[in-house]
C-alpha cells in the first residue's frame, strides 16, 4: 500500500554518497550552493558529508551554520562505534556531534557476513555497536537515522539477522531505518519483499537507499515506496560511486507525476530542470541530453511523423507536460512560452524588468543564438541578466574592449643555489586598449597565464575609472570542451564565479578560442558588478 504524500520524506545524499563518483569534485562553495538549491527544491533532509573523514567536510558544517534553510534539515553522516569501544569516546561519534546538525545518520552493518568478515567482530557485538551508538546520540538530543548497510544482501543470506539489526536501532531510539542496497545488485521484486519484511519487524519510519549497478535504482526506489517506505535517499542526477545512486531528479518527478504523491509543490517541481542542469554545470560535467524529465532531449522530436503529429496535437508524443518540470518540448517551443521562460527566469533571479512581448522575444532570440555557439545560462545568472539588458534600447555598456594582445613565454629561472634545481615557468603579458565611458585606457599587466594576465590588465584599466572594482575577485574558473570530436578546433565554454566579498555571481563565455571565451565571461563578471554598484 503506497503511503500518503505527507509521509514521504526526501533525503538527498549528493554531498556525501554522490561525491564518490569518479571524476567528480566540488569545492566548499559549490557544496553550499547545492544545499541552497536542494532546499529551494523542497528536499527535507540534506546530508552534508562525513565530518570525520576530511577537513573540507568539517569546515562545510561550520560554514553551513550560517545558511537559512526554508525546508531542509542538515544531516551529518558517520558510522557506529568501533568494535569493543565506547560510543561516548569514539572519534567518529564525536565528529558527528561536533558538526552540530539536528540530524545524524549512522551507517552500520545489517549483514552477518559483513559483520564477521569486514568488521571482524561477532554478530552480537555488531548489534551492540548499533544500539550503543544510536542510543548515545539520541540521548544528546539528535534525530538519528540508521543506514542499514548491505541490508538487501544480508536479508538474502540471513534474514533474521538483517531484521535484528533494524530492531536494535529502533530500540535505541532511531527515527528511521534506511535499507541500503549497497552493492546495487537487487531487483524490484527482491526490494519489495525485503521492505515488506522490514515494515513487519519495526514500527519506526523505513527508508530506501539504492545504487544503480543493475540500472534499477529508480525503479527499486519506487517499488520500495509502493511497499511502504517513507524516506527516499537519492542523489542529484544519479551521481554516486561506481554506476551511481538513485537519481533524485527522476524520483521526485515519478513520485509526484506518476504516483500522485505531492512530495514537492508544483512550483518546486518546475525548478527540477534548472536544478539538475545547475548541478552538472557547477561540477563541470557534461549534461546528459537523454536524462529523463530534465535532459535537453527529454522532450525533443526529430522531423517526420512525430513532428507532424505534435503540430496538430501538442503532447501526442510526450508522457507529461514538459513545463511541469521546467523543461520544454523543443520543436513546439511557442513564441509565447519562450517569452514566458525569459520573464520567469528574470523574476526568479529578482531582476525588476517589465518586458514587452517584443522585448522578451528579442531576448529569447539572443539566448538561442548564444546557446548555438556553446553558451549555457542555467548556472550563469549574471550573464543571463546582462544578455537581456543588452537587448533593450538605451542600454549602454560601461566599458568595451577595443583591442588586446597577449604574449606568452617560457622563462628560465635559475636555481640560485646548490640545493635548488633550475626550472622553467610560464609567464604571460597582456596589453589591452579599453574604452571606459569617454576615456580610452591602454595598460599592460603580467600573469602566470594568458587568462590571468588578461584579467589583471582589464582590472588595471577599470580601476582608473571605477576604484570599487578592487573588491571584485575571481574565485572559480571552469573550462569545458563542448564538441570534443572537433579535436583542436573544438569550442570551449568558460564558467567564471566572482565575488566582491558580499555576494557571488556566475558568468559564461563560449568560443572556439579559450582566450575569447574567457574574456566574454570576465567582461560579464565586471559589467554585472558595475551595473549593481556605484563607482
Amino acid at each position: 500500500m503506497t503511503p500518503p504524500a505527507s509521509k514521504i520524506m526526501l533525503y538527498d545524499t549528493t554531498l556525501r554518497d554522490g561525491l564518490g563518483m569518479e571524476g567528480l569534485s566540488l569545492s566548499l562553495e559549490d557544496k553550499l550552493l547545492i544545499v541552497q538549491k536542494l532546499d529551494d527544491l523542497g528536499v527535507h533532509y540534506i546530508e552534508g558529508g562525513y565530518p570525520g573523514s576530511n577537513p573540507k567536510d568539517a569546515e562545510f558544517f561550520q560554514r553551513a551554520k550560517s545558511l537559512t534553510l526554508k525546508h531542509a534539515r542538515l544531516v551529518a553522516f558517520g558510522s557506529t562505534r568501533r568494535a569493543g569501544g565506547d560510543a561516548a569516546t569514539d572519534p567518529a561519534i564525536r565528529s558527528v556531534l561536533d558538526a552540530e546538525t539536528p540530524v545524524i545518520t549512522l551507517v552500520g552493518k545489517s549483514s552477518s557476513k559483513q559483520a564477521r568478515e569486514v568488521l571482524q567482530t561477532t554478530e552480537e557485538e555488531n548489534l551492540a555497536m548499533i544500539r550503543d551508538s544510536v542510543a548515545y546520540l539520541v540521548g544528546q538530543g539528535r534525530e538519528v537515522v540508521f543506514d542499514a548497510e548491505h541490508f538487501f544482501d544480508g536479508f538474502r543470506e540471513d534474514p533474521d539477522y538483517a531484521l535484528a539489526s533494524l530492531r536494535a536501532a529502533e530500540r535505541a531510539g532511531v527515527s528511521t531505518v534506511a535499507l541500503c542496497d549497497t552493492n546495487g545488485g537487487s531487483l524490484p521484486w527482491e526490494i519489495e519483499r525485503a521492505v515488506e519484511a522490514a515494515l513487519g519487524a519495526v514500527s519506526c519510519r523505513v527508508g530506501i537507499h539504492t545504487h544503480n549497478d543493475v540500472d534499477a535504482a529508480v525503479a527499486n526506489t519506487l517499488i520500495a515506496v509502493r511497499a511502504g517506505a517513507t524516506q527516499v535517499q537519492a542523489c542529484l542526477n544519479g551521481w554516486g560511486e561506481r554506476t551511481g545512486n538513485a537519481n533524485i531528479v527522476s524520483v521526485i518527478a515519478d513520485l509526484k507525476l506518476k504516483m500522485g504523491l505531492d512530495v514537492v509543490t508544483d512550483e518546486q517541481l518546475r525548478r527540477l530542470t534548472e536544478t539538475a542542469l545547475f548541478a552538472q554545470e557547477l561540477a563541470n560535467l557534461p549534461v546528459d541530453p537523454q536524462q529523463p524529465y530534465v535532459g535537453t532531449g527529454a522532450f525533443a522530436h526529430k522531423a517526420g511523423l512525430h513532428v507532424a503529429a505534435i503540430t496538430k496535437s501538442p503532447g501526442s508524443y510526450t508522457h507529461v507536460d514538459p513545463l511541469t518540470v521546467g523543461n520544454t518540448e523543443r520543436v513546439l517551443v511557442s513564441e509565447l512560452s519562450g517569452r514566458r521562460n525569459i520573464i520567469e527566469k528574470l523574476r526568479e533571479q529578482g531582476v525588476s524588468l517589465d518586458l514587452t512581448d517584443a522585448q522578451a522575444q528579442r531576448a529569447l532570440a539572443r539566448v538561442k543564438e548564444r546557446e548555438s555557439k556553446g553558451s549555457a545560462f542555467e548556472s550563469a545568472e549574471a550573464s543571463f541578466e546582462l544578455l537581456v539588458r543588452r537587448t533593450l534600447e538605451g542600454y549602454v555598456a560601461p566599458f568595451a574592449l577595443e583591442d588586446f594582445l597577449i604574449v606568452t613565454r617560457r622563462r628560465h629561472v635559475g636555481g640560485g643555489g646548490m640545493a635548488s634545481a633550475d626550472r622553467n615557468e610560464m609567464m604571460a603579458e597582456a596589453m589591452v586598449k579599453m574604452r571606459i565611458g569617454e576615456r580610452l585606457e591602454q595598460v599592460a599587466a603580467e600573469g602566470n597565464g594568458p587568462v590571468s594576465a588578461l584579467d589583471a590588465a582589464v582590472r588595471k584599466a577599470l580601476l582608473q575609472v571605477y576604484p570599487g572594482v578592487e573588491s571584485v575577485h575571481l574565485v572559480d574558473y571552469k573550462v569545458r570542451i563542448i564538441n570534443s570530436y572537433a579535436g583542436s578546433d573544438a569550442a570551449v565554454r568558460v564558467l567564471v564565479e566572482s565575488t566582491d566579498g558580499l555576494r557571488r555571481w556566475r558568468t559564461v563565455g563560449a568560443s572556439t578560442d579559450v582566450i575569447e571565451a574567457s574574456w566574454l565571461a570576465l567582461q560579464d563578471a565586471y559589467e554585472f558588478w558595475l551595473l549593481h554598484h556605484s563607482a
